[in-house]
């Protein structure tokens, strides 16, 4: 029996963990629980008239280098020379290779902390550090960085949204509680908290249930899966926190059920 297996990260993200899901002859439900717009803020815009002053850029995710070389194609050529480039996992280091960009920094452990253990080694005081995001990320990366020293320009670059249709994400928790949904796929902790605030009030405590019992609920790391926790979701995550590390983790799992 083909094993179906809900994606709630955003579409254009979504590629990998499908063609991952179909190699395993799985089918992958692809159902969005946010949206990511891209945007040129006027913190993304203080942000780019102070490039030249930066010591560090840090990108945490796809969409901030998507973001600035969208609105700001010829930034890099505004750089410091001397700027260094942090990145939160490997996909984020691709693209940013790919655009040109020498990555000095790629923690470990794929996550605000890892990253922040690596600057740990690294004399912060008086430096300027650029990061662009979102600002519904967790505040633990740039606090930690001030309180070595750092000054640090935060820009919101993009903003993480419920998507204006929810029929979809509607059906899928339908789905989920009629136990036709094998397994599913956290990416973030909004594509936890979304699912949870679109679902009606009498269908949460289905959903838990069934997430916790019937679907088998994956997430990408621990950072998502303690937003699983808080809703008392079971849930399991990989070693490393990859969408190819989650998918092979998540068919194992459901081999061994088997």
């Amino acid at each position: 029996m083909v094993k179906r297996i809900a994606v709630t990260r955003p579409e254009e993200r979504s590629k990998a963990a499908k063609e991952f899901i179909e190699n395993y002859g799985g089918e992958a439900v692809i159902v969005p629980t946010l949206e990511l717009r891209l945007e040129n803020t006027d913190s993304l815009k203080e942000l780019m008239n102070r490039f030249g002053e930066l010591d560090w850029l840090i990108f945490t995710s796809v969409s901030s280098i998507d973001s600035i070389f969208k609105f700001y194609p010829d930034f890099v050529e505004s750089l410091n020379s001397d700027c260094k480039i942090a990145t939160i996992g490997t996909k984020t280091a691709e693209v940013a290779m790919n655009k040109g960009l020498h990555i000095d920094i790629i923690p470990k452990d794929y996550t605000a902390e890892g990253l922040i253990e690596e600057f740990e080694k690294f004399d912060l005081n008086n430096k300027i550090i650029g990061v662009p995001r979102t600002f519904s990320a967790r505040t633990i990366l740039p606090k930690s960085l001030e309180e070595m020293g750092a000054e640090v320009i935060l820009a919101e670059s993009y903003k993480s949204v419920i998507p204006e249709d929810t029929k979809d994400i509607e059906n899928l928790i339908k789905e989920i509680i009629d136990e036709k949904i094998d397994g599913i796929t956290f990416t973030s902790p909004l594509t936890v908290v979304n699912i949870f605030k679109i679902a009606k009030d009498d269908e949460k405590d289905q959903l838990i249930e069934k997430l916790s019992n019937s679907t088998l609920t994956v997430a990408i790391g621990p950072i998502t899966g303690n937003i699983l926790d808080e809703y008392n979701v079971r849930h399991i995550y990989p070693e490393r926190y990859t969408v190819k590390d989650m998918i092979d983790l998540m068919f194992r799992e459901l081999n061994n059920q088997n």
